[in-house]
């Protein structure tokens, strides 16, 4: 699978690609995958309003109430690869519409929940059915549209639409739970779900890579077991800290299980991974810079949620409603990223939204306890998430290019978990800087400090991201 993004003097293929308009069929291809993608992110977030009505109704504690988040996410992580790959094996089109029913099954019984653990059990089987949708949604997508401008723009659909989903989360679950119950920011996702299936049942085509080859199963097992032990280990840093055995086996555990994972695969015939998608520069660096750029963008949705409500008092309706315009710049910064990738080269493009990001995170740092909404809120979140999708949609972009067709599935299972990753370590750290700043404190000076001190910290992330991709992105994607 190639993606070119270059400009017009190059190949005649090339060339040729740029004048062919994807047809109205392709299109519908593309939201369909699009709407699924929006589904798992949204449900990354949009439970977090919810969560004391949750408590009051099923008697939860507040470990059961952090459960209700960490299963979803611990499964969606540690799937995600495996979803990948099962993906190029049995078909896009099945795991799709595998993924997505399970994830809508998951959410009727999520939404009737008598019980604490019934609530807990559906979120995780959420996540299960998360990790096998989201990988097939980016390969329908790349494999929907011939490589040039036409599928980099589709991608910059994917990525506006899954960062729209991650910004809508707020919102949506305030005025689910503000207008009808807590069980309706799961329930929400069935009519949803159900018209996606149908439209995807009508509208996408099967394809498959590899047609013959076997699931490779001690690999599926070393690897979901290795990222969700990991996944674990992060979770935890917030109710237990960085240094307590709850949090450090874990992780540490994780990561060897992750390290006998890359060494049998080096052994296996017919890995999970082959290791030789990694010698494509595209694909490394760009992984390692979603990651990177993850783990600042992710945070900032949290931080800016919090700061408006225990800082600056806003319900929890208005404060999604205030980062509606947040919301609408990501969108705009990842549609508007693939024309400047034909002109400047994607690894400029995503150098350049690093570069905005960082400033809006700089601005958001110089934050105080009575801060305006204009210049607290609306211009560096702004800021923010335009540059987010400025540099998301060329790095998947160059991430999925140098894949081989039989490795789509995975390496677009790979480019979600390097997000997914990212944003939760990323939140985690951050989280962890921001506690150390406040020292305990709870009136909204020490807040403040603690939140300014998190920007501060992802102000130089970004920028080391900024540098990292100067120098290590291909300019252009890989043929």
């Amino acid at each position: 699978m190639t993606l070119m993004v270059q400009a017009p003097s190059d190949a005649p293929q090339s060339r040729t690609s740029e004048r062919i308009a994807p047809s109205a069929r392709t299109w519908a291809v593309i939201l369909a995958a699009c709407a699924g993608q929006f589904l798992v992110v949204l449900d990354v977030s949009v439970v977090n309003v919810a969560l004391p009505s949750m408590r009051a109704d099923l008697g939860l504690t507040t470990i059961g109430l952090q459960w209700v988040l960490n299963a979803y996410s611990i499964a969606f992580a540690g799937f995600m690869l495996l979803g990948g790959r099962a993906a190029d094996i049995f078909g896009r089109k099945l795991m799709f519409l595998a993924g997505l029913g399970l994830f809508t099954a998951a959410s009727v019984a999520g939404g009737f929940a008598q019980e604490g653990w019934q609530l807990l059990a559906a979120r995780a089987v959420q996540g299960l059915g998360a990790a096998v949708l989201a990988p097939a949604t980016l390969t329908i997508v790349t494999s929907a549209v011939p490589p040039g401008p036409a599928r980099t723009r589709a991608i910059g659909t994917w990525t506006a639409v899954g960062a729209a989903g991650g910004a809508a989360g707020g919102l949506v679950g305030g005025v689910l739970t503000d207008l009808l119950s807590w069980r309706w920011v799961l329930l929400i996702n069935v009519p949803i779900g159900a018209l996606v299936l149908v439209a995807a049942a009508i509208w996408l085509t099967e394809s498959r890579e590899g047609k013959g080859r076997r699931l490779d199963l001690p690999g599926a097992v070393l690897v979901t077991g290795g990222l969700a032990s990991f996944a674990y280990g992060i979770v935890q840093t917030e109710e237990s800290g960085w240094t307590a055995p709850g949090t450090l086996l874990p992780l540490i555990g994780g990561l060897a299980v992750l390290a006998l994972f890359v060494a049998v695969e080096a052994r296996t015939g017919a890995p999970l991974m082959p290791l030789k998608v990694f010698r494509s520069r595209a694909v490394t660096a760009a992984n390692v810079a979603m990651f990177v750029c993850g783990s600042a963008s992710f945070a900032m949705w949290f931080f800016m949620t919090v700061y408006a409500q225990n800082v600056l008092g806003y319900p929890p309706l208005q404060a999604g409603l205030a980062l509606i315009p947040s919301s609408v710049s990501v969108i705009v910064g990842s549609k508007l990223a693939p024309r400047l990738m034909v002109r400047a080269g994607a690894r400029n493009v995503a150098v350049i939204g690093a570069l905005v990001a960082a400033t809006g995170f700089g601005w958001q740092s110089t934050m105080t306890a009575d801060g305006t909404y204009l210049t607290a809120i609306l211009g560096p979140g702004i800021l923010m998430m335009a540059g987010a999708g400025l540099a998301a949609t060329p790095l998947a972009a160059l991430a999925t290019s140098g894949a081989a067709p039989g490795d789509a599935g995975l390496v677009s299972g790979l480019v979600n978990t390097s997000r997914t990753m990212g944003g939760a370590l990323g939140l985690a750290v951050l989280s962890t800087v921001a506690a150390a700043r406040t020292a305990g404190g709870t009136d909204p000076e020490a807040l403040t400090a603690g939140y300014a001190l998190a920007f501060r910290t992802g102000t130089g992330v970004l920028l080391a991201a900024a540098v990292l991709m100067l120098f290590w992105l291909p300019r252009r994607a890989e043929p």
